[in-house]
């Protein structure tokens, strides 16, 4: 079975191989941590870095010189703008930025007194050939040199903890499946497993052809099942990445393939060893050291996702509090207007087609509501009451779904999060719209691409869930947090065309 605490690679021993007998029950885990991006754990490390080295410059400067204000002195600041720089760059070049030195305090603390030094020493090289010498205290240098070399083995040493818990947890180590069992397939994870830097945990083979042409056992992993089996294990737990391992050749198998997984958020990568052409070395991705073909990326990945959070939780609390006002009066106007309580619930589907519970004002009489959406609202509907009209035409229906936002199921911006039973011209939508669920490749919002589009409302016609969805596709494929902005600040204009919200 996957075990966070295992090596990367959930692999069964020859000696196991006669005996065991895999199912998808058996590595199927409820397992919902999310990835801690590697790209934002070095880039977090790096800027901690240049900003705990300026600042002990500075305060050791502060504290010891005999100067009005350090921050005036140019010669000063220069000097500690000019270290904290090049020992950044000289921990960069000395590998301290990997993830096999964040794990490792020993092999990090010789490599990082090394570039320690060397960054004092060209920055005393610097003071002596522009003959600048007398500007500087010699006991701050010493102190300072003294004190920066401590706190950075002390902060080593916490970045070492912090890794060696988050692998622990599974929070480092991107988890991949593998389609295919072919010869591709082996010789991938032989390379994977030869390789120390590789960054994904195996946690099954994949494929759809028949008990007599695939072994329960491939290379030392569990055959799980085919293309359906693998889409429920990615609904089922966290699963990064999806490695095709089919020659470049079956052309026709691959975009099959790569069709059924573009539902998933998940990145699909083509082992490069699948065909014979070679291209340039910016054509490929690396996992490890084994080079890849991208298929798909994964939406909103490394620092986009930490921007979209930090987006959404300052944004969305702070329209929280500017519409709290509102909020009361509208729920005052509900209360007075028909029994029952203030805000409806009601199941819809989220991110990786996880069911989330959104908060919304009730706009229907209590005995009427369709939690489900078996029958969508249409106009002059007899289920709404007098202030449900209003508040969904305006949408002020939505605003509590705010709350959603701070508790992080919903996103500001995103696809908007449909009920379970929602219908077009009577048909479910994932029936009408071929991949559908590709929409909840990322966390669904309060308004969207589609809404400000003018594809909001009743879904009477095939046409509009269509629409609807192509649009949420765009903006899935195009996000930036400038787009996020725009449709923010375009969405109280599209709410005045009201003639399809009923």
């Amino acid at each position: 079975m996957l075990d966070v605490g295992r090596p990367p690679f959930t692999h069964i021993g020859a000696s196991d191989r006669a005996r065991h007998t895999p199912r998808l029950a058996d590595f199927r885990t409820d397992d919902k941590t999310r990835l801690m991006s590697m790209v934002v754990i070095r880039g977090a490390v790096r800027v901690f870095d240049i900003a705990l080295i300026f600042i002990l410059g500075f305060a050791v400067a502060a504290f010891y010189v005999d100067e009005p204000t350090i921050a005036g002195n140019t010669y000063y600041m220069a000097a500690i703008v000019m270290t904290a720089v090049v020992t950044v760059a000289a921990f960069d070049m000395l590998g301290l930025y990997s993830q096999a030195c964040f794990t490792s305090f020993i092999r990090q603390a010789p490599r990082l007194l090394l570039a320690w030094t060397a960054a004092f020493a060209l920055l005393l090289a610097a003071v002596f050939f522009f003959k600048v010498g007398h500007e500087f205290s010699r006991v701050w240098f010493a102190t300072w040199y003294a004190v920066g070399a401590a706190v950075l083995l002390i902060d080593r040493l916490v970045v070492a903890s912090f890794v060696r818990r988050w692998t622990r947890q599974g929070r480092i180590y991107r988890r991949a499946a593998i389609y295919g069992s072919g010869t591709i397939s082996e010789k991938l994870l032989h390379e994977l497993e030869d390789d120390v830097d590789a960054d994904i945990r195996i946690t099954g083979i994949f494929d759809d052809r028949g008990d007599d042409r695939v072994a329960r056992i491939v290379a030392g992993y569990p055959h799980l099942g085919g293309l359906k089996e693998l889409e429920a294990f990615a609904r089922s737990s966290r699963l990064d990445m999806v490695i095709v391992a089919l020659p470049i050749t079956a052309e026709q198998r691959v975009n099959e393939v790569t069709r059924a997984l573009a539902v998933l958020p998940a990145e699909v990568k083509l082992p490069a060893r699948s065909t014979e052409l070679r291209f340039t070395a910016d054509t490929y991705s690396r996992v490890g050291n084994v080079a890849m073909i991208d298929l798909l990326e994964k939406p909103i990945a490394d620092w986009g996702s930490v921007a979209k959070w930090m987006f959404d939780k300052i944004v969305g609390g702070l329209a929280l509090l500017a519409l709290a006002p509102l909020m009361l009066v509208v729920a005052a106007a509900i209360k007075l207007d028909s029994r029952g309580p203030v805000l409806f619930r009601q199941k819809r589907y989220g991110y990786n087609n996880q069911l989330v519970e959104v908060f919304k004002f009730r706009s229907m009489y209590t005995d009427r509501c369709d939690v489900n959406a078996a029958k969508l609202v249409t106009k002059d509907d007899p289920r709404v009451t007098r202030v449900g009209r209003f508040i969904r035409k305006t949408s002020i229906d939505e605003l509590p779904q705010l709350f959603n936002v701070i508790l992080g199921n919903l996103s500001l911006v995103g696809p908007r999060p449909h009920a379970l039973e929602a219908k077009a011209a009577g048909s479910l939508y994932d029936k009408v719209v071929d991949g559908y669920f590709a929409r909840h490749k990322v966390k669904p919002g309060i308004t969207g691409w589609a809404q400000i589009n003018g594809w909001r409302g009743e879904t009477d016609t095939p046409e509009k869930i269509l629409k609807r969805v192509e649009h949420d596709i765009y903006y899935i494929e195009n996000w930036s947090l400038l787009l996020d902005v725009y449709i923010l600040l375009k969405t109280p204009f599209a709410l005045l065309k009201s003639e399809n919200a009923y």
